[in-house]
């Protein structure tokens, strides 16, 4: 069967590790340990975040001057060029020539009026105490926010529409390929009205929304949303936290969570599991042959009933 695969962040570059290529290598290198179990037994699509690398990106650009600051959909497939590389050379190196693995830079299609251009909640770039982070607000004109307890850069992120790229996907799939895309929830990218052409725009888009089109317009049986913790969990952090095994789409509110971390994942699940009544997990790439199983992780399906929670 076809399973997709969202990468969290931290799958990528964990929280506190500095942001090299070889701290980042060895984080992609261990993500691939599970992905290449799952490849062996199913066709498989990999997408993944690119928060941090992103804002980093954008903030050496603006370091310069004006002209070498590069708009968000430019820094967007720069990134998906860039971590594609190396999760196709490490999930490469695990299965040998027994799979061609492929990373395409894909577009995703939002509208040029979503009210998200308005109201900026994705968080990108590196976490800033809160002097650092209004320093660097007031000198780039950046909005922040917090992050736990620390503050990052936070950018507009419109709903995904469909990747427009879908068919070059399904082509690889059909001949037993690997693919590597919509990095970063892909190149936000917009038709222009007064042209009716294509053209990027200033956002970042959520990964696991745009992975949740991708999955439901190739046909993918099963939606993973891999991230750092266990799953869903209610109260999160309060003396009644709960971890869900089970849930209905329509008994997990994504306002319930926080909206640049849990809430989108929450969301992606439940329209993954509304439009095609299939089930998405989200949960911990270590657990994900339970999670296969429904044994770990956090199952949104629309044959649940309400909310099960793990003993």
């Amino acid at each position: 069967m076809l399973v997709v695969v969202a990468l969290g962040g931290n799958a990528i570059l964990r929280r506190g590790e500095p942001m090299t290529v070889a701290s980042q290598r060895a984080s992609i290198a261990e993500a691939c340990v599970p992905l290449a179990h799952v490849a062996r037994q199913h066709d498989l699509v990999v997408s993944h975040g690119n928060g941090p690398q992103v804002g980093l990106l954008a903030l050496q650009a603006a370091s310069y001057d004006e002209v070498s600051e590069y708009p968000f959909d430019v820094l967007g497939a720069q990134t998906e060029g860039m971590l594609g590389y190396l999760i196709e050379q490490e999930l490469g190196n695990r299965l040998g020539d027994e799979r061609v693995v492929a990373t395409l830079v894909t577009r995703t299609l939002v509208d040029a009026d979503d009210p998200a251009f308005g109201d900026p909640t994705k968080l990108v770039g590196l976490v800033y105490t809160t002097a650092q982070a209004h320093e660097l607000a007031a000198t780039h004109g950046w909005q922040v926010r917090a992050d736990g307890d620390a503050m990052r850069r936070v950018v507009p992120s419109p709903t995904p529409l469909r990747i427009l790229e879908t068919e070059a996907v399904q082509w690889i799939l059909d001949r037993h390929g690997v693919v590597i895309c919509a990095g970063g929830g892909g190149v936000p990218t917009a038709r222009d009205r007064a042209t009716g052409t294509l053209v990027g725009v200033e956002a970042v888009i959520d990964k696991d929304l745009a992975s949740a089109v991708l999955a439901r317009d190739l046909g993918a049986r099963l939606l993973v949303i891999a991230t750092d913790v266990a799953g869903v969990f209610t109260d999160w952090g309060g003396p009644d936290q709960r971890l869900v095994a089970r849930a209905h789409p329509d008994a997990l509110d994504p306002a319930d969570f926080p909206a640049g971390s849990m809430g989108p994942k929450v969301r992606a699940a439940g329209q993954f599991a509304r439009e095609t009544g299939l089930s998405a997990v989200i949960g911990s790439l270590t657990d994900i042959d339970k999670m296969f199983a429904g044994t770990a992780g956090t199952v949104v399906t629309t044959d649940a009933t309400g909310i099960e929670f793990r003993p």
